[in-house]
């Protein structure tokens, strides 16, 4: 997600945290946006000074926020863009695992394992019913699940010795997540999705 993207999302959940509570408070805000509170201001003032939030002052020091009718429209806007962006998302994830899959049928990998629990691990797994291979297992060190998408859950590669091959699913972290997996299987046996944007030799 570049910077543009991210302040659009940004922008998005402060005006759905407004619409949802107007007497919020900017640290309500700044909780709900994952951002430091002096960032959440800055949104804020922002989405004032575009006209798209107005401030009324209510008893105690309080103040009410509110979107205005440009605001809503903001809003509208920015929804149908991200649900775009998804649609695309997805569609282009569903691509690039059904490319891996077709990498490992050519090496004869019936069974492979899926290294990371996450929303391209999912896709995968939808997408391996039109493939000739099996996923068997998920991997996650972090997991606190015993199952993914019906597939059982493992904490490590070393766990399932019945795997072909990997391919790489881990979207918060796909380098260090590809450098652990490197550790305990051969990397010729680790097949990267497209959509990670890896170079081969990574």
């Amino acid at each position: 997600m570049n910077n543009k993207d991210r302040e659009e999302a940004l922008t998005l959940e402060l005006l759905e945290a407004i619409e949802a509570k107007s007497d919020v408070t900017q640290r309500h805000l700044a909780d709900s946006l994952g951002v430091a509170l002096g960032l959440a201001n800055s949104y804020l003032k922002r989405c004032v000074r575009k006209g798209l939030v107005k401030i009324k002052q209510a008893p105690a020091n309080r103040y009410l926020y509110y979107l205005t009718p440009k605001g809503f429209a903001e809003k509208s806007r920015l929804t149908a863009q991200y649900l775009s962006y998804s649609f695309s998302f997805y569609r282009r994830a569903g691509e690039s695992c059904a490319r891996a899959f077709r990498q490992c049928e050519k090496a004869g990998w019936t069974r492979v394992g899926l290294y990371g629990a996450s929303d391209l691990a999912e896709i995968a797994a939808i997408r391996a019913a039109e493939s000739k291979v099996s996923v068997t297992v998920v991997c996650d060190p972090e997991a606190e699940q015993s199952s993914f998408v019906s597939i059982p859950v493992i904490r490590d590669v070393a766990a399932d010795g019945d795997v072909h091959a990997w391919i790489l699913t881990d979207f918060s972290n796909p380098v260090g997540a590809l450098e652990e997996l490197t550790k305990h299987c051969p990397r010729e046996c680790i097949v990267v999705p497209d959509i990670l944007a890896m170079s081969p030799t990574e």
